[in-house]
């Protein structure tokens, strides 16, 4: 029997909004986060919201603000602390955010024996352990560097999980798999396209949970969600 894997991103998709900036206003609060924000000026603001996409291949732009404004909020922050804050997010995830109709359909693809996978650019250090709250088999998400002091360096672990990344982290995890697995795929903006691509069964994800089969049209088409 073929390998059947059923991929999910978050934001958007699995949960209500944005993930990056609460957990970040949850670490270090809103003044810093505020702060950071002013000092990086408008442009970071309009990145980490797509418009800086564009359809023309902002998402460079979109990578680099957010690791600056990661970089500069939690470099030096001691990753066990940074941890267990990303334990509590995830329940708190968990509770608030996760919208009903998706659970349904991580349930429903459980149900039949499906592999689960999250893929998102969101933060790993909160992922993880939300991933094994919802059962699912492995998380693929953006993670953030240790130095040898157990200090976050500021810097991103490998590249943002994001557009054509989000591919190729899922095809790498498949590995010998890749082509011949029966893949469901779900998403809801453009920096998911490559990852729906790959798959048999790719949706993209409306905004109150309506499925659309995802068809190569979609990716000509301009969305400014991320």
């Amino acid at each position: 029997m073929a390998r059947r894997v059923a991929a999910f991103d978050f934001d958007g998709t699995l949960a209500k909004g944005d993930s990056l900036l609460p957990f970040l206003v949850r670490v270090r609060g809103r003044r810093a986060v505020g702060t950071v924000l002013a000092a990086q000026g408008p442009s970071i603001a309009m990145a980490l919201a797509g418009v800086a996409d564009g359809g023309t291949g902002g998402g460079g732009s979109r990578d680099r603000a957010k690791a600056a404004l990661v970089g500069r909020l939690l470099r030096g922050l001691p990753a066990d602390a940074v941890g267990r804050e990303g334990e509590a997010f995830a329940r708190r995830l968990l509770e608030r955010r996760m919208r009903p109709e998706m659970a349904e359909r991580v349930a429903w693809h459980r149900g039949q024996g499906h592999e689960l996978v999250m893929v998102s650019a969101s933060l790993a250090v909160y992922l993880e352990p939300l991933g094994r709250l919802l059962g699912f088999d492995h998380v693929l998400a953006t993670g953030l560097e240790v130095g040898d002091d157990g200090l976050l360096t500021g810097s991103l672990l490998g590249a943002n999980v994001r557009g054509p990344e989000k591919a190729a982290r899922l095809t790498a995890w498949l590995g010998d798999d890749a082509h011949d697995v029966e893949l469901w795929a779900y998403g809801d903006s453009r920096g998911d396209h490559d990852l729906l691509a790959l798959a048999r069964t790719p949706f993209l994800v409306g905004r109150r949970g309506r499925l659309v089969a995802f068809t190569p049209v979609h990716r000509s088409q301009r969305d400014t969600s991320g």
